[in-house]
């Protein structure tokens, strides 16, 4: 049995994703569609279901995201990356704080997220094939849990 390296993986996913949301950044989302494999699933908070293949979710990012973004920077506290024994199968989690400006020059928190990313070796390439975006603090759904 191959025994992953695991350190070796982590660097690369959390690479790999840092990369992706450089581009993101500045409203490029090319850079995700590059990572995602043809059967991705997609979701996030805006999507009423699950988005299937990237020709879908493609389509979703260019109404909504494209060229629209305008994230100073990003922070990633505690990222964590889960990997298969095989080393083929990897599963990224993290907390995403983005700044964005304040409207007057200066910046500010913008909404945190959570995400979760599964990243599968194909053809030697790492390929995101599934993806999931949440609020980390949705004051509606822990007033609906507290009612």
């Amino acid at each position: 049995m191959k025994t992953a390296d695991v350190s070796k993986i982590t660097e690369t996913i959390v690479a790999l994703e840092l990369a992706i949301n450089e581009r993101w950044n500045k409203g490029d989302v090319d850079g995700a569609l590059e990572m995602y494999s043809e059967d991705v699933t997609y979701f996030d908070p805006v999507t009423e279901r699950r988005l299937d293949g990237r020709k879908t979710v493609e389509t979703y990012f260019r109404q909504f995201f494209e060229g629209k973004l305008n994230i100073l920077r990003n922070e990633f506290p505690n990222p964590q990356v889960i990997v298969s024994d095989g080393g083929d199968l990897a599963v990224l989690h993290y907390n995403l704080i983005n700044i964005v400006p304040d409207g007057q020059g200066g910046e500010k928190q913008g909404t945190p997220w959570n995400s979760t990313q599964v990243y599968r070796l194909i053809d030697g390439q790492w390929r995101v094939v599934h993806v999931n975006w949440s609020f980390t603090h949705n004051l509606a759904a822990l007033h609906a849990m507290s009612s």
